[in-house]
Formats: structure tokens, sequence, C-alpha cells
């Protein structure tokens, strides 16, 4: 009932705006000690995934809070875990204004904020700064100026530096935001980018003597060949898990809608089935030793459930949280309890 009052005041705002009052607004609850009074906790099976013990199995997805500015306030909401980032190696604006648009009559909103963000050093203090006892992974990726060529540099800059902090590393190639960034999916460019991560990763654990997991973070957009070449490489070099998916650039489900036409990754209840189908094929491509943490439209505690049924271990909510607010927190974790 409150978030419904709150989101029909957001709603009347331009949604960037709107997106950092929410948050203040998360912190603000958090300060006065209010959030476990207004969304207590629900019981919930802890799960080991990655050899991380989750408390449950719901989590935020990366892109809601960039900068770990308000990871506190987030934290205490009853995630199982939640995902920091995108962040790069320097600060940058991201691309122009306005770059956020609602969908609301499809449940839906559509993106192109181009990893606009603080840069690395600042998250990393914000997580220092938070002292949580919580599940955080941290999403990486590149700076819009770094060539294609030299992308590895900022994602290898991006994972030493908040190697120490995380609990998993996500590795975003798949924001249709930043040009080239989808190239890094495919063929020698992706396993260029893997080898050297990997080594870097065998490089931290032996001098912190802590294994961090890698997370490959992919797009709903792509082929049954493309899924079963990427899960060969991703078996070939280790990757540690996978999250499926990030935003489409299809417009189909939202044909005639006002926005629908704007530039930029498309994410709620229009991508669901894709990114399920998505989560199945890849489930069905990978052996059961790695992983899958499953994002796109999950609006509802049986959506959840459904994203466990195609083979995810792990789900992640962003828009519907948007829509839905911290109740969405407690159904899904609910329904993924059953």
């Amino acid at each position: 009932m409150l978030y419904s009052l709150m989101r029909t005041i957001l709603f009347q705002l331009d949604a960037e705006k709107a997106h950092h009052l929410g948050l203040e607004g998360i912190a603000w609850l958090n300060r006065l000690k209010l959030t476990s009074v207004l969304y207590p906790k629900t019981d919930a099976e802890a799960v080991t995934v990655m050899g991380i013990d989750f408390p449950n199995r719901v989590g935020l997805a990366a892109g809601l809070d960039k900068n770990g500015d308000y990871l506190t306030g987030l934290s205490a909401l009853g995630f199982g875990f939640v995902e920091i980032g995108t962040v790069t190696p320097q600060p940058q604006p991201g691309n122009d204004k306005p770059r956020l648009f609602r969908l609301p009559q499809a449940n839906a909103i559509i993106n192109r904020m181009g990893f606009n963000n603080l840069g690395v050093d600042h998250l990393v203090e914000q997580v220092k700064a938070a002292n949580i006892d919580a599940i955080v992974g941290i999403n990486i990726g590149k700076n819009k100026v770094t060539p294609e060529e030299h992308a590895v540099d900022d994602y290898l800059i991006c994972f030493e530096k908040v190697y120490p902090y995380a609990d998993y590393i996500t590795i975003n190639i798949s924001s249709p935001n930043t040009p080239g960034l989808r190239n890094l999916q495919f063929g020698e460019s992706l396993k260029a980018l893997l080898r050297a991560l990997k080594e870097k990763q065998t490089d931290c654990h032996q001098q912190m003597q802590r294994y961090v997991p890698m997370a490959v973070k992919v797009a709903p957009d792509l082929t049954q060949q493309e899924v079963t070449e990427l899960a060969e490489t991703f078996v070939e070099f280790g990757v540690d898990a996978v999250i499926a998916t990030n935003t489409t650039m299809a417009r189909d489900k939202v044909s005639g809608l006002q926005h629908a036409e704007e530039a930029g990754g498309l994410s709620g209840q229009p991508v669901f089935e894709q990114s399920t189908n998505v989560v199945r094929q890849f489930r069905q491509a990978l052996p059961d030793t790695v992983p899958i943490i499953a994002a796109g439209g999950i609006m509802s505690g049986q959506d959840a459930k459904e994203k466990l049924a195609a083979g995810a271990s792990l789900v992640q909510i962003y828009s519907g949280f948007i829509y839905h607010g911290p109740d969405l927190i407690r159904d899904c974790i609910n329904a993924s309890n059953n």
C-alpha cells in the first residue's frame, strides 16, 4: 500500500529523477530504522551457489545502484544478494538525457543510460564504508571512450580493484548502450577477454587466499547456435556462472506504445518469455556445475518460480522492483521456497 502510493507520486516525475528519489527514500527509511518494520524479512531457504551461501534466492540486478551509494538501504529490504554497477575504470556521465523511459502499459522500461557512474574507485569506497553482512556482486564494464581492441584492459582494472570487496564479479558484455560492447560476446574477442580475466582471477586468488567467482551476463537476443557456442566457451575458460539475461533490443511486445521506439535496452514484463527461453537453452547446454542466475521480466512470485523451473539457481529483479516495490522481494522468496 505504501509503495503503491509512492509509485503514483514518483511516476508523475521524470523517470531518472524518480529513480534517484526512490533510492533516497530507501536510504532514508533505513537511517530511521523503519525498513524492518515496514518490510520485515520473510523465512527463506538458504542455498549455496558458486560456493557462496545465499540467505535466499532473490537478488537485485545491476543497474539500480551503479555506484554502491545505496547498498546499505537496499540490502536491508530482504534481498538475498545485491549486485551493484555497472562500474567502469574512470567516471563517465553516460549518454545524453533523456535516457530512461517507462512503458507502464507493458510493465516495461527502456534505458540507454550508457554506464553512467562515478568510477570504480568511488564504488570500492562505498562498499568499504557500507560494512554490511550481505552478499554483494559487483558488475564491471568498459568506458565508452576505450577502443574495443583495448576493452580487456578496462575489465582487468576493474576486476583487480573490486576483487577484495566482492562476493562475486559480473562481466557485463551484453549492454546495448555502449558501442561495440556486445561484440565481446563472441569468437576470439570473448576468448581473449575470458583468458585474461581468468588469469587475473587466479593471481588475485593466490595473493589474497580468497576465491571470488566470476559470472558473465549475456543478452537475450541470442540464437540457439550462439547459446551453444557461448556455453562451450564458458566451460572452456572456467566461468563460474551465467547471468541470463540483460535487456533486449526487440520491440515486438511493445509495438505502438509511447516511447516504444526509443533507442536502448528494453526490460520488464515483455522480455520475460524471451529471457526465460535463453535460461532454458543455457541449462541444456551447460553442465550442472555452472549455475545460472536468471534476470528479465520477473513481475511476480510465479515468474520467479518459472525462472527456477527453467534451470536457474538464483533470480534477480529490477524493473519488477520499480513497478511493484519491496513486496515483490517477499513474493519471490515465498515462491522460491516451494
